[in-house]
């Protein structure tokens, strides 16, 4: 009995098993997000809707806060109507959102300015160093750096064998 669970615990060493969940908590970013700090957009293109305070970018859309950057095919921009500033943010096509040492990519991402999350929906990956996460949904937590990934959470856990 003990050599069988010797042998058991040799093979899971070696063994990269997979991982699948409904939901799960990871840290994103290796910096706490000045949600507060100016936000830079440049993009190949730009209409704007006065009557409707939004903001249409289109075309190699790069968006930058403090160090996290954001980029997409295309991002609507919604300002408050009361006061200056923008509202939130809504990219698709493309997304990828780096911040830190961290990368997610996926088909869509909304930027709540106010509440410093970022919702980014459709084929998520994350990629942290060698690590990679998949999901159908992740909120990024941009004040205290953590992320949490729903929807057939997946992941290779690597057990330090070769």
């Amino acid at each position: 009995m003990r050599l069988i669970c010797l042998i058991l615990l040799s093979l899971s060493v070696i063994w990269t098993v997979p991982v699948s969940a409904q939901e799960t908590s990871v840290a994103f970013g290796a910096i706490r997000q000045d949600t507060g700090a100016p936000v830079e957009v440049t993009a190949d293109n730009l209409e704007v809707d006065q009557e409707t305070g939004t903001a249409v970018f289109t075309g190699n859309v790069v968006i930058g806060q403090g160090e996290m950057r954001l980029s997409a095919n295309r991002v609507l921009v919604v300002y408050r109507q009361e006061q200056q500033g923008i509202a939130s943010l809504g990219a698709t096509g493309g997304v990828t959102l780096v911040s830190g040492p961290d990368a997610a990519e996926a088909q869509r991402a909304d930027y709540d300015i106010d509440a410093g999350t970022i919702i980014m929906t459709g084929d998520v990956l994350l990629t942290q160093g060698q690590s990679a996460l998949s999901s159908e949904r992740m909120i990024v937590n941009l004040t205290d750096g953590t992320a949490r990934m729903s929807g057939r959470v997946k992941t290779i856990l690597n057990t330090g064998g070769q």
